[in-house]
């Protein structure tokens, strides 16, 4: 099964991502997860990433698109894979199609997780990230077991440059304006799967489970 998971920041997709490769047995491949590593090596692609990704702005398809198709090539993700975080425009959408056209297969649903700003504000100003490990937690969802410490490797934990409220409520606004109009594109073809993102995590994966029939 390929499937994408829509949403604003902070709307949950990498952790029901997650969720749908233990349910599913196909892996996750997240454009965020990706970028943010290529930062923290520090290679040429993380050093142009991280001047978008800063100001709250989307990643060029130039920099992206090219990575992903490599990715979607590798043998595991022959039986299908989760797209989290992209494509993020119609024009990418576009891309995304001539590359599983290319390889015989095709997107099977898009579930767009449906988050109201304010919440999505409180979620994303609580996030905390260790640059050692990449680890993440939250102040309120997910706490460290000691505060600014992270558990997995002991590494001080930081919040990212681009979790302050004035870039968050830029990054919504980025969404609002440039990903929302994917919505349409993939509900004229017949795949889009809307699902409130609001409650517990086991809730937002049951609704997502239905809408995909698993």
């Amino acid at each position: 099964m390929n499937l994408i998971l829509l949403g604003p920041p902070g709307a949950g997709k990498g952790t029901q991502a997650q969720r749908l490769v233990d349910r599913l047995k196909v892996p996750q491949i997240s454009t965020g997860d990706l970028l943010r590593a290529a930062v923290r090596e520090g290679t040429d692609l993380g050093k142009q990433a991280k001047e978008y990704m800063e100001r709250g702005e989307l990643v060029p398809d130039s920099i992206v698109v090219g990575m992903l198709e490599e990715r979607i090539k590798a043998d595991d993700c022959t039986p299908g894979c989760i797209l989290d975080g992209f494509p993020r425009a119609v024009s990418q959408a576009e891309a995304l199609a001539g590359v599983f056209s290319g390889l015989g297969r095709a997107l099977d649903h898009v579930v767009s997780i449906e988050v109201p700003e304010e919440e999505l504000v409180k979620r994303l100003t609580g996030r905390r990230s260790c640059p050692r490990c990449g680890a993440m937690f939250h102040v309120m969802f997910s706490p460290p077991k000691q505060e600014g410490v992270c558990d997995k490797c002991g590494g001080e934990l930081i919040t990212r440059a681009d979790d302050n409220e004035e870039t968050i409520r830029n990054r919504i606004s980025v969404y609002r304006e440039q990903t929302e109009p994917l919505k349409k594109f993939y509900q004229e073809k017949g795949l889009l799967r809307p699902v409130d993102g609001t409650g517990t995590p086991q809730e937002i994966e049951k609704k997502i489970a239905e809408v995909v029939g698993q």
